[in-house]
């Protein structure tokens, strides 16, 4: 009787690093998807311009983008949880410093806080963890179900702003949102990630990691190609309430959607947002488990020419209740389904030993185009009283995206000293 071959147990998907990050993830991005929403109250309170609580939060992302690179060396220098830390505190900071400003200077200036606060406690820093812990087989997939949780928590950030917003000012919002934050760490203890990297990656240094990704053209082409992303996605958080309550045309009071409580294109603003974030739970499961399977660049390439002719199609056609929920629904199964890919891309050439830093810094470049999208709707808004020429900008890089992804050159790096 000959004995059966051992089988090795297969590597599970949910572990507990997992499970904590999307915790962290979708608290941190809940917060951060709901500030679109407090663009009509504060400058009503005050009387400001659109544009300048507008520069506050483009500020918030260029600071976001900023600090990825530095939580994620942060990260690989003294550990995934003390960045983590270090994130939340800020975070909440910045939220409980905002709710005592007056004035336009002092929000711009302490969202740098809120910035690097969300640096610490989103993507750059999590899905390396998470990326790390996860075995080969299961890497897509988990970088995927992370990506989702940022999207659950857009879901539900929206929403929650605009309800509390009907109780309480947003200065108690603000606070109720910092200790929300802080919640999260309870989360940290499930933070546990082996350093999952070859042998070559363990004996490099960050430095030559570096210099390997500067001197390799596809990184610049990949750092290009994530400007559209943060252009698009930090433009509609940003003012598609806005937008909404002002461009779309009225709601039939007699309808469904005011049978359900949506009587409002305010309120239709607010769900708007939640219904991209809900429609992205599918697309970035679905761009991740197609990652496992086809070339990453090409699946990107295609992601951003779907949004281009999506949100052409959108500004070209007459704003109404049906098209916003339409446009939500399509460009929200695109909406972060580039992260797992993107993320995962850099960890198949440069690897999984600094892929916290490399991401963050191709992720700077998706940060600057969110400072641009958020910084130009407010300003283009004040100056020609509505948001046509912002978005067809966003339409335009959007198309630069899909092509500079073609010649990408998806292959492994030998991680070596250089």
């Amino acid at each position: 009787m000959h004995a059966s071959p051992l089988v090795a147990p297969k590597a599970s998907l949910f572990t507990p690093v997992l499970i904590g990050g999307c915790i962290i993830i979708l608290i941190s991005f809940a917060i951060r998807a709901s500030f679109g929403v407090f663009q009509i109250p504060i400058a009503e309170e005050f009387g400001w311009l659109r544009a300048e609580f507008s520069l506050a939060i483009a500020i918030q992302n260029l600071a976001w983008g900023i600090g990825q690179p530095i939580f994620g060396a942060i990260a690989e220098k003294f550990g995934d949880r003390r960045a983590i830390v270090a994130g939340a505190l800020l975070y909440s900071s910045g939220l409980v410093l905002s709710s005592f400003a007056v004035t336009p200077g002092a929000h711009q200036l302490l969202e740098i806080l809120v910035g690097f606060g969300v640096a610490g406690t989103g993507f750059g820093v999590i899905l390396a963890v998470v990326g790390r812990a996860a075995s080969d087989e299961n890497r897509s997939l988990a970088l995927g179900i992370a990506t989702a949780a940022g999207s659950a928590g857009q879901v539900i950030g929206a929403p929650v702003a605009e309800i509390l917003l009907s109780y309480y000012d947003w200065q108690m919002v603000f606070l109720m949102f910092a200790a929300a934050i802080l919640l999260a760490l309870f989360a940290l203890p499930m933070m546990r990630s082996p350093a999952m990297a070859s042998r070559a990656e363990l004996e490099q240094s960050m430095g030559q990691a570096l210099r390997q990704a500067f001197r390799d053209p596809s990184f610049t082409l990949i750092f290009l190609g994530f400007f559209s992303c943060g252009y698009q996605l930090a433009f509609v958080t940003a003012h598609f309430p806005a937008m909404v309550t002002e461009m779309c045309g009225p709601i039939d009071q007699t309808g469904f959607l005011a049978g359900i409580g949506i009587s409002t294109t305010s309120a239709l603003g607010a769900v708007a947002i939640s219904v991209i974030g809900l429609a992205n739970i599918a697309g970035t499961l679905t761009a991740a488990w197609a990652g496992k399977r086809w070339s990453k660049k090409y699946l990107l390439a295609g992601i951003y020419t779907a949004r281009t002719i999506v949100a052409g199609a959108f500004i070209m056609l007459p704003i109404t209740p049906a098209s916003v929920l339409i446009f939500s629904l399509l460009m929200g199964s695109l909406w972060l389904a580039t992260v797992p890919l993107t993320s995962g891309l850099i960890a198949h050439i440069y690897g999984l030993r600094y892929m916290g830093t490399l991401y963050g810094i191709v992720f700077f470049s998706h940060q600057l185009g969110s400072f641009l999208g958020v910084w130009l709707g407010g300003r283009l808004y004040d100056l020609y009283g509505d948001y046509t020429l912002v978005w067809w900008v966003g339409v335009g890089v959007g198309a630069f995206s899909a092509i500079v992804h073609l010649p990408v050159r998806e292959r492994a790096m030998n991680a070596l000293p250089t």
